[in-house]
C-alpha cells in the first residue's frame, strides 16, 4: 500500500472512532461471524484476493467520514461551549453583526484546536503513527483514537448528566468511567456544555446589564426618553471591555475551563 492509501487510512481510523463508537465499547453478537460473501466482495474490490482496499475506496471512505465531520465538531469537541459563549458576548455587548458570525466560528475553530490538541496528540501517537507503520491494525487504532475522544469528554461530562441518560436508557450502573459507551456519553456532553455556556454567559452578561441600567435610569431622570438607551450604553460597554483587556480574559479563561 502507497504513503498515501496508509494515510488515508489513518484519517479514517482517526474519524471512525467518533462514528462508530459501538465498534469499539459495546460487544455485539454479529461480530464473532462475518459472512463469506462479505470479504469476497471487498476482495474483488481490493488489489486482490486477500488483499487491502484500492486507493480509489479509500479515497470514497474519508470523502463520506468528511460530510459528517462538521457533527463531530459541533457535538464531540471544545466548540460547542465556546460558540456559544462568543455569541452570548457579541449579545451582552449589544453589537449585532460585530464580530461577524465567520470571525466568531474561526475563532472558535482555533481555539477548540487549542483546547483539544493534547488530545489529537494521542490520538497520532496511539492510533495514527503506529497504524501507519504497521505496527497495530484498524480495529486496534479505531479503538484507541476512541478512547482518547471518551477520556476527554468523560472529563467534561457532569455525572449528574451521565446519570440522567443512563436512567433513561434503563442501562445498570458502571463499575469506571471507562466502562460508559459512547450512546450514552455523547448526550451527556454535549447537555453538560450547553450548561456549562450558559453559566459562562451569565457571568458574562451581569456586568454590561448593570451598565444598561445605569443608563437608563440617567436617561429618565433627565426626561430623555426618546434617546435609546442602547445607543448611550454602547460606547461605555466597548470601553469597558477593552480596558480589562476583555478578550484575553475570556479566551483564557474559557481554555482554562477544559482543563
Amino acid at each position: 500500500m502507497t504513503n498515501y492509501g496508509k494515510r488515508a487510512l489513518s484519517i479514517c481510523a482517526a474519524l471512525g472512532a467518533l462514528l462508530m463508537p459501538a465498534l469499539v465499547h459495546a460487544q455485539v453478537a454479529s461480530e464473532a461471524a462475518v459472512p463469506g460473501a462479505l470479504d469476497r466482495a471487498f476482495g474483488e474490490l481490493s488489489n486482490g484476493p486477500g488483499g487491502t482496499l484500492s486507493l480509489s475506496l479509500q479515497l470514497l471512505l474519508v470523502m463520506g467520514l468528511l460530510t459528517v465531520l462538521p457533527a463531530l465538531v459541533l457535538m464531540m469537541t471544545s466548540f460547542t461551549r465556546i460558540i456559544i459563549v462568543l455569541a452570548i458576548l457579541r449579545q451582552a455587548l449589544g453589537l449585532q453583526q460585530s464580530p461577524p458570525n465567520q470571525v466568531l466560528i474561526g475563532l472558535s475553530l482555533f481555539l477548540s484546536m487549542f483546547v483539544m490538541a493534547p488530545t489529537l496528540d494521542r490520538v497520532n501517537a496511539e492510533a495514527i503513527q503506529p497504524y501507519s507503520a504497521d505496527q497495530i491494525g484498524a480495529e486496534v487504532a479505531i479503538e484507541k483514537a476512541g478512547d482518547a475522544f471518551h477520556a476527554f469528554m468523560i472529563r467534561q461530562t457532569r455525572e449528574t448528566d451521565l446519570a440522567m441518560f443512563t436512567d433513561l436508557a434503563k442501562h445498570p450502573g458502571y463499575s469506571s468511567q471507562a466502562e460508559v459507551p459512547f450512546s450514552i456519553l455523547l448526550p451527556a456532553f454535549v447537555t453538560s456544555e450547553l450548561k456549562t455556556a450558559f453559566q459562562i454567559g451569565f457571568m458574562l452578561f451581569l456586568p454590561f446589564l448593570v451598565i444598561d441600567l445605569v443608563v437608563s435610569s440617567v436617561l429618565m431622570s433627565l426626561g430623555m426618553m426618546m434617546m435609546s438607551p442602547m445607543l448611550v450604553s454602547l460606547p461605555f460597554k466597548l470601553l469597558l471591555f477593552v480596558l480589562v483587556d476583555g478578550w484575553a480574559l475570556l479566551m483564557g479563561s474559557l481554555a482554562a475551563s477544559f482543563l
